[in-house]
Order: C-alpha cells, then structure tokens, then sequence
C-alpha cells in the first residue's frame, strides 16, 4: 500500500475498528491522537502569521481532498481535528489527510 501522504480520498470512505485506526496512527506524526472519536492534533508555532499561513495550507489540502477538518486556533496554537461526518467514525481519509498536513508542518 501507499504511503499514506500519497493517497487520495474517497468519497466511499468507511468507519474504521479501533484495531485499524491504531494500525494508521503509527504511519503518522506522533503528535496525533485519537481522543473522543477524532483522530486530531496540535501545532504550535512562533507567531499569528505562521498560524495562519499554516491555516491556508491547510485549507488546501482540505479543498484538494475535498476532506475538511475542524479547525480551532489562537495566535500560536492551532488544533485540527478529523472525522469523517458521513461515515460516522474515523476514515482512511481522515488519516490520509492528516498525513498530508505532516508534510506540511515538515517544512
């Protein structure tokens, strides 16, 4: 299988066994936690600015992916948080995406 950062989402996503989503959680940053039935993170940065460039990167994965997170902020934190509405659960997606924004916060 593909690296998770080079996949792409589908619209036929299906809620994902705790087993799986453990499996996928390891494939990314370790910063990312499945809590309260998200898969979700925070990123820290030095200033507003760098939160919210970091927000419009995001905001283009979400778009590319058509996979949108709730997204939560303050002038040096922000928090992304995943799950997949229409699935009810945590999806493929939601780690594809997450795997994706890795990449972005690499830079």
């Amino acid at each position: 299988m593909a690296a998770l950062s080079n996949q792409q989402c589908r619209r036929d996503a299906v809620a994902l066994d705790t087993d799986e989503q453990t499996r996928l959680l390891s494939q990314l940053h370790h910063d990312w936690q499945l809590q309260a039935g998200t898969l979700q993170r925070r990123f820290e940065f030095s200033n507003y600015y760098q939160t919210l460039a970091f927000i419009n990167a995001v905001a283009q994965v979400a778009h590319k992916q058509d996979h949108h997170p709730d997204i939560c902020f303050g002038y040096r934190q922000c928090d992304i948080h995943y799950r997949t509405h229409s699935a009810d659960g945590i999806t493929l997606n939601d780690f594809i995406c997450a795997a994706k924004i890795d990449l972005i916060d690499a830079l």
